[in-house]
């Protein structure tokens, strides 16, 4: 099963989407942190990637684009990725639809967590990553644990980026460029729409029963569809 699950920057997608890993033995592919690990080399396209993050613009199709193919060609996570973000646009997605074709794999469904500006500001500005284990919390609404090796103070992390100017205009700019994608998915019959305002555990039950839905379906239709392509060639 291949999905993709998007929303604005601070909607809950990477937490979300390590849920489902979990469950599912699924690959994460997130474009946001295959940026960041080239920034953080400080390669000449990491800095020049660094520069039109924290500007809160988007980075060029092209380069996701790399990133992406290089993921889908592996045999290895065949019909087992998790789109995190990506795409974010209309021309990103009629690409990612041809790069799954070129592999014989396609997109089961589209996850799209809706979360108003109000609760990003929250979300971004409160936001500290665990730099030993990676987990992510919220001093407004998931606080680190207190009285813990790992994630103590002094190893939580913010980013660069999350800030509430950041936050807004990436926002913006993600509400312009998502309205076409939305209708696109909307008629492949793929979008389902979350609302992401909701706790942590809430969001993850729905997509749950989500998933169960589909799984199911295509353990039904797999072996007419595997009969039918030995017939046929």
């Amino acid at each position: 099963m291949n999905l993709v699950i998007f929303g604005p920057p601070g909607a809950g997608k990477g937490t979300q989407s390590k849920f489902i890993v979990k469950k599912y033995n699924l690959f994460q592919l997130s474009t946001g942190e295959f940026l960041r690990e080239e920034i953080k080399k400080q390669t000449e396209l990491g800095i020049k990637i660094a520069s039109i993050v924290n500007s809160g613009l988007l980075v060029s199709d092209d380069i996701v684009a790399k990133l992406i193919e290089k993921t889908v060609s592996n045999k290895s996570y065949k019909n087992k990725i998790i789109f995190d973000g990506y795409p974010r646009n209309l021309p990103q997605a009629k690409n990612l639809n041809r790069i799954l074709d070129k592999y014989n794999q396609k997109i089961d469904v589209v996850l799209k967590l809706s979360v108003n500006l109000d609760t990003i500001k929250k979300r971004i500005s409160g936001r500290f990553t665990c730099s030993i284990c990676g987990k992510i919390y919220n001093e407004f609404s998931n606080p680190a644990p207190k009285n813990t090796n790992c994630c103590s103070s002094k190893f939580l992390q913010k980013r660069g980026d999350d800030t509430v100017e950041v936050a807004t205009k990436r926002f913006e700019t993600y509400e312009k460029a998502t309205e076409p994608l939305l209708d696109f998915y909307k008629n492949l019959n793929l979008l389902k729409v979350i609302n992401g305002e909701r706790p942590i555990n809430q969001i993850y039950d729905e997509i749950s029963q989500i998933m169960a839905l589909i799984e199911g379906w295509l353990y039904i239709i797999t072996p007419y569809k595997y009969a039918f392509e030995t017939l046929t060639h």
